[in-house]
């Protein structure tokens, strides 16, 4: 293997300001590739006063080589001391190239990808802050900062708004990494370039309302009037039946019959040519309960009343309680379907293009139902809205591995179908997908890869890990190793929404527009005293009420 004085004197070809080269090209392998560094120049480097210059050759640092006329910048993924302890081989990932500014010598209109490869004994150099604010600055296409790129301190990274949600994207983090904030700062810039948008985000902690209290308009079980007979038949059977096996299938075919008999009384159903069990035609409970009660009566019905008794009882047992209000209230028959698409779905915005839907007051055994509807209602609406001028519609699904869950077992079909169904087929309607998850390996299989765009913070668990990096593309290979070493609000960017992976210090967002995601100081709260009994007794009243 050569030694590294080699390299000192090898740099005549460079432009004179770029400096004596740190190191060659040893092994090209496509992608992938292998490099050696000079060990006395790279602690030189380390004293230069450009802080990029400084760390390059330093695991996830980026490194040039020039090809002809042009140079390729490659990020360096993991570094050993050669044998006679003055080299360094590195693993190198391709990252794109650019031209040469003939003025100073450094990177200027940058594009990813490598039409050339160098050859072994090629030079390498470190990359300078001009030649990072050339990689990383955004072209001409719609854009939203949102942080700083590392390790510089002013190149500013920007996220395509275009391309990542025409092909979905994934906000990834372990707890107390700041994904809520992340989550929020990425949706504000959003709002902001797009104050006509329509987005709408499934809050399951009730956090995100203060957040966008602007520009945003919130909805939870005081005020959300979500009709029941939107529900589609696989959402009725969701909640409606009980029973399982066997059984279950004897009850979802009753509840068939029954539901489409309610819907058949409503006078829109006239002028609907072919009524079906999903047709969205509002329709009374009562009815429904009375149409099984007459069903049950007859003499020549299949099986034994038990059925009929199990539907009659749970919709009963449904309307009576008071917790199911906001969805099952007989104040929600009335044809409010117009009025309700352009309340969730923000038509028109009037400048508050986000809906937070607040599920967390909703009662667990429904949550998924209701997340369900509202999906459906967010892809039905495109499909059936094709012919029309195009609102394309963001749908922000928070603690996505509750309703994508890897395991089939259980409730919540529905909802899991249904995002599932979006995340291969959404970007044909324009029908975007964002999936905010703690625990990526606890999502179905195949929906993290249908995401175009990853945006992954610090994940501790080793399973998680390995589950973003199967679905990231493979030159961006050496970003993902510093995933479990990423500090708070940190993240590494990569996909159709960034140029090229990127490691990124995300903005501090304003007090004002951030999530009620904040951990408590266990310290300070625990040194206060005082009012014990009127919290808990304004506690206990809400506790009692279910928040009413």
């Amino acid at each position: 293997m050569p030694g590294a004085h080699q390299f000192t004197t090898a740099s005549a070809s460079a432009h004179p300001s770029m400096g004596q080269a740190m190191g060659m090209v040893f092994q090209i392998a496509g992608s992938s590739s292998k490099i050696m560094i000079d060990a006395q120049r790279l602690a030189v480097l380390g004293l230069d006063t450009d802080r990029c210059t400084a760390m390059a050759g330093q695991v996830g640092s980026q490194v040039k080589m020039r090809v002809g006329q042009s140079w390729l910048v490659a990020s360096v993924r993991a570094m050993t001391l050669d044998q006679n302890g003055q080299s360094i081989v590195a693993d190198i990932d391709f990252l794109g190239e650019g031209d040469e500014q003939p003025q100073t010598g450094h990177i200027h209109r940058f594009r990813r990808g490598v039409t050339r490869y160098p050859t072994p004994g090629t030079e390498i150099f470190p990359v300078s802050s001009s030649d990072m604010q050339q990689i990383y600055a955004a072209d001409d296409r719609p854009n939203v900062e949102i942080g700083t790129v590392y390790p510089t301190d002013d190149t500013r990274a920007a996220l395509y708004v275009d391309s990542m949600l025409g092909k979905h994207f994934a906000l990834l983090g372990s707890t107390g990494t700041g994904k809520s904030t992340s989550a929020a700062l990425i949706l504000h810039r959003i709002c902001d370039l797009s104050p006509q948008g329509h987005i709408v985000m499934i809050d399951p902690h009730g956090e995100y309302g203060a957040a966008f209290s602007d520009n945003g308009a919130v909805f939870d079980v005081t005020n959300l009037a979500l009709p029941y007979w939107l529900m589609n038949f696989e959402e009725h059977c969701e909640v409606f039946v009980t029973s399982d096996g066997s059984e279950r299938t004897v009850d979802c075919d009753i509840l068939a019959k029954c539901l489409l008999a309610a819907r058949t009384k409503n006078r829109l159903a006239e002028s609907i040519g072919r009524l079906t069990v999903d047709s969205p035609i509002p329709y009374l409970l009562s009815d429904l309960t009375n149409i099984l009660q007459n069903e049950m009566g007859k003499l020549d019905k299949g099986s034994g009343a038990l059925p009929y008794m199990r539907l009659k009882t749970k919709i009963d047992e449904i309307k009576a309680d008071p917790r199911y209000s906001f969805m099952f209230s007989g104040m929600l028959v009335a044809d409010t379907m117009q009025a309700f698409l352009a309340k969730i779905f923000r038509l028109p915005s009037n400048g508050k293009p986000i809906s937070i839907i607040d599920v967390s007051a909703m009662p667990s055994d429904i949550t998924s139902t209701v997340v369900s509807v509202l999906s459906r209602l967010v892809f039905d609406y495109a499909i059936w809205a094709r012919d029309e001028p195009q609102r394309p519609i963001l749908l922000v699904c928070e603690e996505a591995h509750r309703y994508i869950p890897n395991s089939t077992a259980g409730g919540g079909q529905a909802v899991r179908k249904i995002l599932e169904r979006i995340a291969k087929e959404g970007r044909k309607y324009g029908v975007s997908l964002g999936l905010i998850t703690q625990r990526p390996s606890d999502l179905a299989e195949g929906v993290l890869s249908q995401c175009g765009t990853i945006i992954s913070m610090r994940l501790n668990n080793d399973r998680d890990q390995a589950f973003v990096k199967a679905a990231m593309p493979e030159g961006a290979r050496g970003f993902l190793d510093s995933i479990p070493a990423l500090r708070n609000r940190e993240a590494i960017i990569c996909g159709e929404g960034v140029a090229v992976p990127i490691r990124v210090a995300l903005d501090n967002l304003e007090e004002h527009r951030r999530p009620a995601s904040g951990d408590p100081s266990f310290t300070t709260l625990w040194r206060q005293a005082g009012d014990e009994d009127a919290i808990l007794n304004r506690t206990i009243t809400r506790w009692r009420n279910q928040g009413r």
